[in-house]
């Protein structure tokens, strides 16, 4: 599986673009999906553009990775995690659609 890392793109330049994000700044590939204007948001992975996204989007995964890293330190603390993910605390999952059960007849 792979982890896109949201990167806002700082400096467009011909078929690349330097990008910040998760406390790095780097040159990034935007062959994938063309040229995008600065403060773009943009999905990263190894150094390529995969998908331009929103400033939400790219801020929910960036709390996600958040999650992650603090679920891999084991120190946190589940309010910790949850105050990551507002939509999801507090309530029972829910499955989606396509997995829910179907009756037939």
């Amino acid at each position: 599986m792979c982890i896109g890392l949201p990167m806002q793109v700082i400096e467009a330049k011909e078929g690349f673009a330097v990008c910040r994000g998760q406390g790095e700044t780097r040159l990034i590939d935007m062959k994938l999906v063309g040229d995008q204007p600065e403060g773009t948001w943009v999905l990263v992975f190894i150094d390529a553009a995969r998908e331009v996204v929103t400033a939400e989007h790219a801020s929910a995964v960036s709390k996600a990775l958040r999650a992650l890293d603090l679920a891999m330190s084991g120190l946190p603390s589940s309010q910790d995690i949850d105050a990551l993910f507002p939509d999801l605390a507090d309530r029972e999952p829910q499955l989606p659609d396509h997995l829910k059960p179907t009756t037939i007849g």
